[in-house]
């Protein structure tokens, strides 16, 4: 059993599928509240810290891609890490939630040690030990605090995002895969697909054209992704 304070804000509103998730997460040591509202949960989030979020997508009061839009626009919340469960299992649902700022996805019906397995992924993730820093002419970034700054201004990365550049700078020039980047970046015990590589370049590289970089990070087609400073 994980011995653990982390607390994991559970937002469902099918009781019976809530109690499932909290069961198997307190069983692992997790603290945890379970939430059926989108508009309650996201006055919890205002007024306390979790570790993480379950969200289910179709939740009464405000559904859940609009608490997750919310979230990401939220500078406190920004890294939060969400795993996003749903009924809505075709692809282009979970890309779109993807795209929203979700860092992982889950249809129903699902295994409930799958779902713990996932979210304990997430956590890793988000609290990762230090890697090795790459700074470009134009890009710096903090490992200590996991900021990254383009010609002085500073981006607002979630973890997801900052390793994926962190990868991709200290390997400029290279042409990775999506399966290497899988590997290296979620970690070779994720359960994501390939396409969620594509989702977080296009959230990357949305932050870095607002900076005028969006384009160092180039797509190989059929290949894969490169880092190409700009000249």
């Amino acid at each position: 059993m994980t011995t653990s304070s982390k607390h994991i804000l559970i937002v469902e509103d099918d009781f019976s599928i809530a109690r499932l998730i909290e069961i198997h997460l307190q069983r692992e040591g997790y603290d945890t509240t379970i939430c059926d509202n989108g508009l309650d949960a996201q006055d919890l989030l205002q007024k306390n810290q979790y570790s993480a979020l379950i969200l289910d997508r179709m939740i009464p009061g405000k559904r859940g891609l609009d608490v997750l839009r919310w979230i990401r626009g939220h500078e406190r919340l920004t890294t939060l890490p969400v795993l996003m469960v749903t009924a809505l299992t075709m692809t282009d649902e979970k890309i779109r939630g993807l795209n929203e700022g979700a860092d992982d996805y889950i249809g129903k019906p699902f295994e409930p040690d799958e779902l713990v397995a996932r979210l304990a992924a997430l956590l890793r993730r988000a609290t990762s030990s230090k890697t090795e820093t790459f700074d470009a002419q134009a890009i710096q970034m903090n490992e200590e605090s996991m900021e990254v700054k383009v010609d002085g201004k500073l981006l607002s990365l979630r973890p997801l995002e900052f390793k994926l550049l962190q990868t991709l700078m200290g390997k400029a020039g290279r042409v990775l895969s999506r399966e290497q980047l899988l590997d290296i970046v979620w970690g070779m015990d994720s359960f994501v697909e390939e396409r969620t590589v594509d989702a977080t370049v296009k959230r990357l590289r949305k932050e870095l054209a607002a900076c005028g970089q969006g384009e160092c990070i180039q797509t190989i087609r059929g290949m894969g992704y490169r880092f190409q400073e700009k000249t």
